[in-house]
């Protein structure tokens, strides 16, 4: 039989901290020939989150895929968090999924299949949530467990949110608080509180189903989902993609009960370093101290979204978010620019 050991034991990042650095990433995709075809509305070129393909003038598809180690140590609060995060894609595209497909790693010699089970039923009970079938997939044996899923939804071709869409003008809108990642590393070394695992665990299962609505509704066109790359690398991608400056208003942003003690007590992912150096080169720190800094480029799991919208229809987003019992906040601003991010 397996030995009983913690999930996160097996992991050598947590969830979307896992994810290739950056700056390799670019690198690598600098070296193939994006795909073109009249029906690709969306590709690869600026790094969206989701492919789309149109079928008809009304109808999109709206494809994604993604998948992580162990996050923590319960089976199928992983399972969960893994597949909300997964179809968060959708989500950030404006789009509606439809169904998906299980991906599975899992080291059986060391793992019971019980286990494995667990962490399925979390994935259909974000399905079930959300509003779309999680059907088969497929499972490789490997050292070390891996969840997600591939998702398919559909989106109105005139609708898609893209990284691109950001307009000068446009408040930024973010939905969910930051510091997951520090608080995933805490609990791989076992330091983090209970109560503040309680309040991570609930924003990564909280689907982003309400906020792309709210986004939709205030007339975004711009939107990207918040998580590996952090807030700062994915408004970094997303800023140079539409032509503009963002300022980011460090008070303003939400932030994970506890996280922030756990980052001054030394607790900081390597993702989250990552993505600090990765953004260097576009971020004005200001008076900003480097702890805010490196929570804003936290490597997020299942993270919140962040639109643009026009000021006061970007107000009336957050209020209706927050009505919801929902976390939401205006965090800054966007201007006609080149990428630059100012922090204040």
């Amino acid at each position: 039989m397996p030995v009983a050991r913690r999930l996160t034991e097996f992991s050598h990042g947590g969830g979307c901290a896992c994810k290739l650095a950056p700056g390799r990433l670019a690198d690598v995709l600098a070296r193939i020939t994006p795909p073109a075809h009249p029906d690709l509305l969306v590709g690869t070129e600026t790094g969206d989150d989701a492919a789309v393909w149109r079928l008809d003038a009304d109808r999109a598809l709206v494809a994604t895929t993604d998948f992580f180690t162990p996050i923590v140590d319960d089976a199928r609060t992983w399972g969960r968090i893994a597949a909300v995060n997964a179809v968060s894609d959708v989500y950030a595209m404006g789009g509606r999924p439809l169904f998906a497909l299980n991906l599975v790693a899992w080291p059986s010699d060391d793992l019971p299949e019980e286990l494995l089970a667990e962490v399925l039923a979390g994935g259909a009970d974000a399905g079930a949530e959300c509003g779309f079938a999680v059907v088969g997939g497929h499972s490789i044996d490997d050292p070390e467990p891996k969840y997600g899923l591939a998702v398919v939804g559909e989106v109105h071709p005139d609708r898609v949110l893209t990284n691109t869409g950001l307009r000068d003008g446009d408040a930024l809108v973010l939905t969910k608080p930051l510091g997951v990642g520090i608080v995933s590393s805490a609990v791989k070394g076992g330091t983090a509180p209970a109560e503040v695992v309680a309040a991570a665990v609930a924003s990564m299962t909280s689907p982003n189903a309400e906020a792309s609505a709210a986004a939709l509704a205030a007339g975004a066109t711009g939107c990207t989902d918040v998580t590996g790359f952090g807030l700062l690398g994915h408004l970094k991608k997303m800023a140079a993609a539409s032509g503009v400056d963002a300022v980011v208003e460090v008070d303003s942003v939400p932030v994970v009960d506890g996280a922030r003690t756990l980052l001054e007590s030394g607790v900081v992912p390597g993702g989250t370093r990552r993505n600090r150096e990765w953004t260097v080169d576009v971020v004005d720190v200001g008076e900003r101290s480097e702890h805010d800094r490196l929570l804003l480029a936290d490597a997020q799991t299942s993270g919140g979204l962040l639109f643009g919208a026009e000021p006061a229809a970007a107000a009336d987003a957050v209020a209706a978010l927050r009505e919801k019992g929902l976390t939401a906040a205006v965090v800054g601003r966007v201007s006609a620019g080149t990428g630059r991010i100012a922090l204040i």
